[in-house]
């Protein structure tokens, strides 16, 4: 068997199979951690509901207190003074209607997308291009915004977008392992709060069916959904 192999099953077999707390998980976490690279840390929720159904959508977005350990590529559409102040705030890409011309070819080297307003009528051009990839500039995602430079600095440093899958799951990296236990509890736990903050009034039963928490090379640790739901 690889090192690699024998580590994986010795991380598995340090984690029992049971549900834990948050506090009790997220030191497990870092105690199982084998691989010599940062490793993303992700928390996992299989929710109760039907993404079929528009009204069962569960998608917004929340600033964790502690970063994500990483900065995304942010580009901006915008003109004038707006574009301007993307820039200060650190866009990795400012432009109108050359920067559209510019993703209708081919160029999506970013990995968020902000419009202003008055753009809106430009980005609409595409919708096929962005829309499969999730990258369309949407107004409850703060991503259509006036105010250019806070969406910048969020999405580079605390912002994590969600949205519920077809499979009725929802993921969002939290942070990194290298994170004090603190940070990556008070990291979950802001997500976990946004995500039953979203919950459509169309979803009946039981929101949270199950959550687990990993890193990249790691293996999932179950959360107690009871002890979450009071969050």
């Amino acid at each position: 068997m690889k090192k690699s192999g024998k580590n994986i099953e010795k991380a598995r077999k340090a984690v029992e199979s049971r549900p834990y707390t948050l506090q009790e998980a997220v030191p497990l976490l870092q105690k199982v951690k084998f691989a010599k690279f940062d490793e993303t840390v992700e928390v996992t929720l299989r929710l109760g509901v039907d993404p079929k159904h528009a009204d069962q959508m569960v998608r917004g977005t929340v600033v964790l207190p502690h970063g994500t350990g990483k900065s995304k590529r942010v580009a901006v559409i915008a003109s004038g003074d707006k574009a301007k102040e993307a820039l200060e705030a650190g866009a990795d890409q400012v432009g109108a209607e050359d920067l559209v011309e510019k993703i209708q070819g081919g160029l999506l080297d970013f990995e968020a997308l902000v419009a202003t307003p008055d753009m809106m009528r430009l980005v609409g051009k595409l919708g096929k291009v962005l829309g499969p990839k999730g990258l369309m500039p949407n107004p409850k995602a703060g991503t259509v915004t006036m105010d250019v430079a806070k969406a910048v600095k969020e999405i580079k440093g605390v912002k994590v977008e969600f949205r519920v899958d077809k499979t009725s799951i929802i993921h969002a990296s939290i942070g990194k392992t290298s994170f004090d236990q603190k940070r990556l509890e008070e990291n979950a736990e802001a997500f976990i709060r946004a995500v039953q903050k979203a919950k459509p009034p169309a979803a009946k039963g039981k929101y949270f069916q199950t959550v687990s928490i990993s890193s990249t090379m790691g293996p999932g640790i179950e959360i107690d959904t009871a002890s979450i739901e009071a969050l």
